[in-house]
Protein backbone atom coordinates (compact mmCIF):
# COMPACT_ATOMS: atom_id res chain seq x y z
CA UNK A 1 0.00 0.00 0.00
CA UNK A 2 1.47 3.43 -1.14
CA UNK A 3 1.80 5.93 2.11
CA UNK A 4 0.76 9.13 2.07
CA UNK A 5 3.03 12.24 3.46
CA UNK A 6 0.83 12.54 6.19
CA UNK A 7 1.38 9.11 7.30
CA UNK A 8 5.14 9.49 8.11
CA UNK A 9 4.24 12.60 10.43
CA UNK A 10 4.58 11.30 14.40
CA UNK A 11 1.84 13.58 16.37
CA UNK A 12 3.13 13.68 19.65
CA UNK A 13 0.24 15.00 22.25
CA UNK A 14 0.94 17.62 24.66
CA UNK A 15 4.15 18.74 23.51
CA UNK A 16 5.80 21.46 23.41
CA UNK A 17 2.98 22.09 26.34
CA UNK A 18 -0.75 20.59 27.51
CA UNK A 19 -3.00 21.13 24.74
CA UNK A 20 -0.35 21.04 21.74
CA UNK A 21 -0.55 18.46 19.36
CA UNK A 22 3.56 18.18 17.91
CA UNK A 23 3.51 16.98 14.36
CA UNK A 24 6.95 15.92 14.26
CA UNK A 25 8.91 16.02 10.87
CA UNK A 26 11.50 13.54 11.97
CA UNK A 27 10.15 10.40 11.52
CA UNK A 28 10.00 12.01 7.77
CA UNK A 29 13.45 12.88 7.32
CA UNK A 30 14.83 9.36 9.27
CA UNK A 31 12.66 7.24 6.33
CA UNK A 32 14.07 7.08 2.92
CA UNK A 33 10.65 6.97 1.32
CA UNK A 34 9.23 9.75 3.60
CA UNK A 35 11.99 11.92 2.81
CA UNK A 36 12.04 11.08 -0.88
CA UNK A 37 8.06 11.34 -0.99
CA UNK A 38 7.80 14.59 1.12
CA UNK A 39 10.47 16.35 -1.03
CA UNK A 40 8.80 15.29 -4.50
CA UNK A 41 5.68 16.48 -2.74
CA UNK A 42 6.97 19.99 -2.46
CA UNK A 43 8.55 20.07 -5.57
CA UNK A 44 5.26 19.24 -7.51
CA UNK A 45 3.87 22.08 -5.98
CA UNK A 46 6.14 24.23 -7.57
CA UNK A 47 5.25 22.67 -11.00
CA UNK A 48 4.34 25.38 -13.49
CA UNK A 49 5.96 28.10 -11.20
CA UNK A 50 8.81 29.99 -12.92
CA UNK A 51 11.85 30.96 -10.34
CA UNK A 52 15.34 31.65 -10.03
CA UNK A 53 16.23 30.62 -6.17
CA UNK A 54 14.67 28.63 -3.14
CA UNK A 55 14.71 30.12 0.11
CA UNK A 56 14.67 28.07 3.02
CA UNK A 57 13.93 29.21 6.60
CA UNK A 58 15.70 27.69 9.68
CA UNK A 59 16.04 24.96 10.08
CA UNK A 60 13.43 22.41 9.08
CA UNK A 61 13.53 24.57 5.79
CA UNK A 62 16.31 23.91 4.98
CA UNK A 63 15.89 20.33 4.98
CA UNK A 64 13.23 20.17 2.50
CA UNK A 65 14.46 23.65 0.42
CA UNK A 66 18.03 21.95 -0.27
CA UNK A 67 17.26 19.13 -1.90
CA UNK A 68 14.52 21.02 -3.77
CA UNK A 69 16.64 23.59 -5.06
CA UNK A 70 19.35 20.73 -5.98
CA UNK A 71 16.88 18.53 -7.82
CA UNK A 72 15.85 21.59 -10.25
CA UNK A 73 19.31 23.31 -10.09
CA UNK A 74 18.64 26.56 -8.33
CA UNK A 75 20.21 28.41 -5.75
CA UNK A 76 19.45 27.85 -1.84
CA UNK A 77 19.59 30.55 0.12
CA UNK A 78 19.27 30.48 3.59
CA UNK A 79 17.26 32.54 6.35
CA UNK A 80 18.41 32.45 9.37
CA UNK A 81 18.04 32.97 13.64
CA UNK A 82 19.51 36.53 14.00
CA UNK A 83 23.25 36.28 14.68
CA UNK A 84 24.30 33.05 12.90
CA UNK A 85 25.02 34.60 9.24
CA UNK A 86 29.19 35.85 8.36
CA UNK A 87 28.14 38.25 6.49
CA UNK A 88 26.59 41.48 6.03
CA UNK A 89 22.78 40.73 6.77
CA UNK A 90 19.03 42.15 6.36
CA UNK A 91 16.81 41.51 9.17
CA UNK A 92 13.16 41.13 9.86
CA UNK A 93 11.07 40.88 13.36
CA UNK A 94 8.23 39.11 13.62
CA UNK A 95 5.59 37.94 16.70
CA UNK A 96 6.22 34.59 18.33
CA UNK A 97 2.82 33.49 20.85
CA UNK A 98 5.23 35.02 23.60
CA UNK A 99 7.50 37.86 22.60
CA UNK A 100 9.33 37.91 18.76
CA UNK A 101 12.51 36.54 16.96
CA UNK A 102 14.68 38.03 14.78
CA UNK A 103 15.90 36.31 11.31
CA UNK A 104 18.11 37.44 8.54
CA UNK A 105 19.39 36.65 5.34
CA UNK A 106 23.27 37.62 3.69
CA UNK A 107 22.21 41.05 1.71
CA UNK A 108 23.27 40.06 -1.47
CA UNK A 109 22.00 36.51 -1.05
CA UNK A 110 18.87 37.30 -3.62
CA UNK A 111 19.17 39.80 -7.02
CA UNK A 112 16.55 42.58 -7.36
CA UNK A 113 14.16 41.23 -9.42
CA UNK A 114 14.83 37.52 -8.34
CA UNK A 115 11.79 35.15 -8.04
CA UNK A 116 11.58 33.58 -4.64
CA UNK A 117 10.44 30.55 -3.89
CA UNK A 118 9.98 30.25 0.13
CA UNK A 119 9.91 26.41 1.65
CA UNK A 120 9.58 24.98 5.06
CA UNK A 121 8.27 22.34 6.88
CA UNK A 122 5.31 24.12 8.85
CA UNK A 123 2.75 27.15 8.49
CA UNK A 124 0.85 27.83 11.83
CA UNK A 125 0.79 31.52 12.56
CA UNK A 126 2.40 32.44 9.75
CA UNK A 127 4.73 34.62 11.49
CA UNK A 128 8.31 33.40 10.66
CA UNK A 129 7.17 32.69 6.45
CA UNK A 130 5.49 36.45 6.26
CA UNK A 131 8.82 37.73 7.74
CA UNK A 132 11.05 35.33 5.03
CA UNK A 133 8.85 36.80 2.36
CA UNK A 134 9.50 41.08 3.62
CA UNK A 135 13.01 40.17 4.42
CA UNK A 136 13.54 38.88 0.46
CA UNK A 137 11.17 41.53 -0.76
CA UNK A 138 13.85 43.87 1.27
CA UNK A 139 16.57 43.36 -1.12
CA UNK A 140 13.97 43.53 -4.26
CA UNK A 141 13.19 39.97 -4.26
CA UNK A 142 9.62 38.73 -5.71
CA UNK A 143 8.09 35.82 -3.79
CA UNK A 144 6.30 33.75 -5.74
CA UNK A 145 5.28 31.06 -3.62
CA UNK A 146 5.48 29.68 -0.45
CA UNK A 147 5.21 25.71 0.13
CA UNK A 148 5.13 24.30 3.75
CA UNK A 149 5.74 20.35 3.89
CA UNK A 150 2.54 20.92 6.47
CA UNK A 151 -0.08 23.09 7.35
CA UNK A 152 -2.38 23.98 10.69
CA UNK A 153 -5.19 25.99 9.20
CA UNK A 154 -7.03 26.68 12.45
CA UNK A 155 -3.67 28.85 13.60
CA UNK A 156 -4.69 31.07 10.39
CA UNK A 157 -1.33 31.45 8.71
CA UNK A 158 -2.48 31.45 5.19
CA UNK A 159 -4.53 34.35 6.13
CA UNK A 160 -1.18 36.42 7.31
CA UNK A 161 0.40 35.64 4.53
CA UNK A 162 -2.91 36.78 2.30
CA UNK A 163 -1.34 37.89 -1.35
CA UNK A 164 0.94 35.05 -1.68
CA UNK A 165 0.64 31.85 -3.58
CA UNK A 166 1.09 29.62 -0.17
CA UNK A 167 0.87 25.78 -0.61
CA UNK A 168 0.90 23.10 1.59
CA UNK A 169 1.13 19.28 1.05
CA UNK A 170 -0.56 18.12 4.15
CA UNK A 171 -3.07 19.94 6.67
CA UNK A 172 -3.79 18.88 10.02
CA UNK A 173 -7.22 20.33 10.21
CA UNK A 174 -8.13 21.66 13.67
CA UNK A 175 -6.24 18.59 14.94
Amino acid sequence: MKKDVKDYIRTIPDFPQKGVMFRDITTVLQDADGLRLAVDSIQQKLAGIEFDVVAGVESRGFMFGAPVAYNLHKPFVPIRKKGKLPYRTVSEEYSLEYGSAVIEMHSDAIAPGARVVIVDDLIATGGSARAAARLIEKVGGVVVKAVFLIELPALGGRELMKGYDVASVVTFEGE
